[in-house]
């Protein structure tokens, strides 16, 4: 199977960096966050697995914490928009 990958650098949040992989067809295989409310990014990485790259997208988007202007789940994200134009290769 043909997987895309990315490791996406944070701006503006308590996680430093978001690690995703999904497949050929654009369903997101894993995500994992480096730093942030562990318990809570756990939980939306388990919640976004299975999930196509742009319903997620749709759903996440724009969501803030506080007046960050951002949050995880925005920055989660933006790191799936970038996702999308990574060429799939043979995992």
């Amino acid at each position: 199977m043909k997987t895309k990958h990315v490791q996406y650098v944070t701006r503006g949040t308590c996680s430093k960096m978001i690690d995703v992989t999904a497949d050929e067809n654009d369903v997101i295989q894993q995500v994992f966050f480096l730093g942030g409310c562990n318990g809570n990014l756990q939980g939306i990485s388990k919640l976004v697995q299975g999930q196509k790259i742009d319903d997620v997208i749709h759903k996440l988007r724009g969501i803030n914490c506080g007046t960050k202007g951002t949050s995880c789940p925005d920055q989660l994200s933006m790191a799936l928009e970038q996702l999308k134009s990574t060429a799939a290769i043979e995992a």
